[in-house]
């Protein structure tokens, strides 16, 4: 019986494995051809400069004596340890990208918060509150300087006088200057964190809210028992691109500072385009964005990390 079952079974006609392997092997060449555009734009994009940048960083590349360019090797990457404009802007970044990436976090889970309570005019709120992430940040730096930061003229002064607090040179003041910047970044991404944020809290379940309630549990400890939780992936991913954005800003602070006064507003960023541009010193130039490149990978490397953790 058991032979005779045996030998009834199905089995694939004489072949079929085979086409069926040359079948999928015509599949994967397909969808190469497919890709392979894409593939190379993204090398001739992404990869060629950077090795680009790097080969560059090697160099003494400079355009005003072009006579003593050549191969340095590590000379440029040594003169950072000792140069204090670097660890300057270095600092700048620090404190700048922390202020920033913080506050939007803060103002967009309370704005969340704030909206997922509203019984009317949410869809209101959502489409005022994502107008400034649509601005160009060179458009946001120029109203921020001309309309609301100008001396005498500008709204935050005309504020100031108003609550007594007298008028100020905002953009003059070192300590002014780089809470301007910082407010200016924050004003424009909050609601990226804002719209993240308040999805991720439309996904949380109500009846475990429900069930809280029901066993006397206070408004704080429903939230960081529960919604802070479950919306833990949602806050790490807000951490990660708000940091790379904001290690990685230029327009806003350069239309709106310069990175001045001096350089109490120059980041690093802005050093390497100065360094680059102005002083037109290239190879140190290169050393610099190779640097905040290095910066930006580990801060979301170990970002990636702290999302992974459980």
């Amino acid at each position: 019986m058991s032979l005779q079952a045996d030998d009834t079974r199905w089995r694939p006609p004489p072949g079929a494995a085979g086409r069926n392997r040359r079948r999928l092997t015509g599949e994967r060449k397909f969808a190469s051809i497919l890709l392979a555009p894409a593939f190379l734009v993204l090398i001739a994009t992404t990869t060629i400069p950077l090795l680009l940048l790097i080969y560059v960083s090697m160099q003494r590349m400079d355009l005003s004596m072009p006579f003593m360019n050549g191969f340095t090797g590590t000379a440029n990457y040594a003169a950072l340890w000792v140069d204090p404009r670097f660890w300057q802007s270095l600092a700048a970044s620090l404190i700048y990208t922390l202020s920033t990436v913080v506050l939007q976090l803060l103002l967009g889970l309370a704005l969340a918060l704030a909206v997922m309570g509203m019984k009317r005019g949410q869809t209101l709120f959502r489409i005022v509150a994502i107008l400034p992430v649509v601005l160009s940040p060179a458009v946001v730096g120029m109203v921020w300087r001309t309309f609301m930061l100008a001396p005498e003229f500008g709204v935050v002064d005309w504020l100031s006088v108003t609550a007594g607090l007298g008028s100020h040179n905002w953009l003059g003041d070192p300590i002014l200057a780089m809470i301007a910047v910082i407010v200016i970044h924050t004003w424009q991404w909050t609601p990226f964190a804002f719209m993240v944020l308040l999805a991720s809290l439309a996904g949380v379940p109500d009846d475990l809210h429900e069930a809280a309630r029901i066993d006397r549990a206070s408004a704080w400890q429903r939230f960081t028992r529960i919604t802070l939780p479950l919306i833990r992936p949602a806050i790490i991913m807000v951490l990660i691109m708000r940091t790379m954005v904001a290690l990685s800003a230029f327009a806003a602070i350069f239309t709106v500072t310069g990175g001045g006064p001096g350089t109490a507003t120059e980041i690093l960023n802005l050093y390497a385009y100065r360094k680059s541009f102005t002083e037109l010193s290239l190879g140190y130039g290169a050393a610099l964005s190779v640097a905040l490149l290095a910066l930006t990978i580990a801060v979301a490397g170990l970002l990636f990390l702290l999302r992974r953790a459980r």
